[in-house]
């Protein structure tokens, strides 16, 4: 049964007080490392193997005696999972959640507060909007762990050479489908709202904006609504992608031949150059989607921040595998598997190719989802997923739009 962010508020309360009473050391934690464990999730296969080594062996060395276990998590149903497991007495340790996810957590005593270590964990090196997702009313409770900005790639047999303008791509996109029956010139399934945000907010729209205590749903003002009738042409005569599909593996039809292009995070750079298939496309030319005016478009910034569980059994140890997580060595694994590492001084890691190039001028223009502590409840609703299905399917967008709004808000403001 899925709780409401009402129901996490008040476990995450509940934590704040049970964490308080745990009574052993000033925090609730053992100067004893002899047999204690440390869980750690980390959700879906982003981070490689080779950072999991890594942070296993360095912690373990650094804390005989400790164990620390990695639990791979789905980011399907991720926030009612954490819900429950935060409040629990079986927490794990450390968890990782997707960016936008960050408020509901931050905001209600679920995470240790971790203001003493912001400059051990990078302090104003970590990335900016990051910081700011994980952070709440003044103390900080997440640093980054990652970033990542939506790009394009494109088989370099169709697409040689970047559109100037968001015009010029949609454009293309269509060209490219007509011309070729049975391909997407752009996979556009019905499910994928990440990649429709950018046609929003390139149009001067909105999801939703802060009025004073109350929120504001906008995605039925004029300029979302042109921003999503371009989704609509695209996902209708460019898109051969399931109308109620997700955007879960987009490179699959890449790799497979039925479609010519693909928007998806930097990190999918290396599943679209390595094809398991018969007579798969060459390694895909990347670009940065244009925005309007020809400049990089507004992308949302994928990505995760990641905290220590205030129920933690043993939170000293749980915040030095934090430590090692933000440590450079650890993040260097990110930038040179093409994820954006949680400090600036490491973006070099991704190096100084094409690709890499594009994922910075995406980067440097991507914006985040509204900062409302109840945001997480918009997601875990799917709220958006049926939104843009309907929208593929060929529905009224205006119409949508307008009682699209009226869900948001009565979230955003419950």
């Amino acid at each position: 049964m899925k709780k409401t962010l009402g129901a996490v508020a008040l476990l995450g309360a509940s934590a704040l007080v049970l964490a308080g009473c745990a009574g052993a050391g000033d925090d609730g934690s053992s100067s004893e490392t002899e047999g204690a464990e440390i869980r750690v999730w980390l959700n879906g296969t982003d981070t490689p193997q080779e950072a999991r080594d890594y942070l296993k062996e360095t912690f373990e060395e650094e804390n005989p005696g400790a164990t620390l276990t990695i639990e791979e998590q789905s980011w399907d149903g991720l926030v009612d999972r954490l819900t429950t497991s935060l409040s629990s007495s079986d927490s794990p340790d450390v968890v990782e959640f997707g960016n936008t996810q960050a408020p509901a957590f931050t905001s209600v005593g679920a995470l240790l507060d971790l203001s003493d270590m912001y400059e051990d964990l990078g302090g104003d090196d970590l990335l900016p909007g990051f910081v700011e997702a994980g952070s709440y009313d003044g103390a900080f409770y997440a640093p980054p762990l990652y970033a990542g900005a939506r790009v394009v790639f494109a088989d370099p047999a169709f697409v040689t050479e970047a559109p100037a303008t968001l015009d010029d791509y949609i454009a293309k996109a269509k060209e490219l489908a007509a011309a070729n029956p049975g391909k997407s010139g752009i996979y556009f399934a019905g499910q994928d709202w990440y990649n429709a945000l950018p046609f929003i907010w390139e149009n001067g729209g909105e999801i939703a904006v802060q009025d004073g205590e109350e929120w504001d749903a906008q995605l039925s003002s004029d300029e979302s609504v042109a921003g999503l009738l371009q989704v609509q042409d695209l996902m209708t005569t460019a898109s051969v992608a399931p109308k109620d599909g997700d955007n879960a593996e987009p490179w699959t039809p890449y790799c497979e031949g039925s479609s010519i292009q693909f928007s998806a995070p930097n990190w999918a750079l290396g599943l679209a150059s390595e094809c398991e298939t018969d007579n798969p496309p060459a390694a895909p030319f990347v670009y940065a989607l244009p925005g309007m005016d020809g400049d990089a478009a507004e992308v949302f910034a994928g990505g995760s921040n990641i905290g220590v569980s205030a129920k933690s059994a043993n939170p000293d140890l749980a915040k030095s595998a934090l430590e090692i997580i933000l440590s450079d060595e650890f993040q260097t694994i990110y930038g040179e598997n093409g994820l954006i590492p949680a400090k600036k001084s490491l973006s070099s890691t991704l190096g100084d190719t094409p690709e890499a190039l594009a994922f910075a001028e995406a980067a440097g223009n991507a914006k985040l989802t509204p900062a409302s502590p109840n945001w997480a409840e918009v997601e875990a609703a799917r709220i958006l997923e049926d939104f843009f299905v309907k929208i593929a399917q060929g529905g009224d967008v205006a119409a949508l739009a307008a009682d699209v709004d009226v869900q948001i808000e009565d979230i955003l403001n419950g």
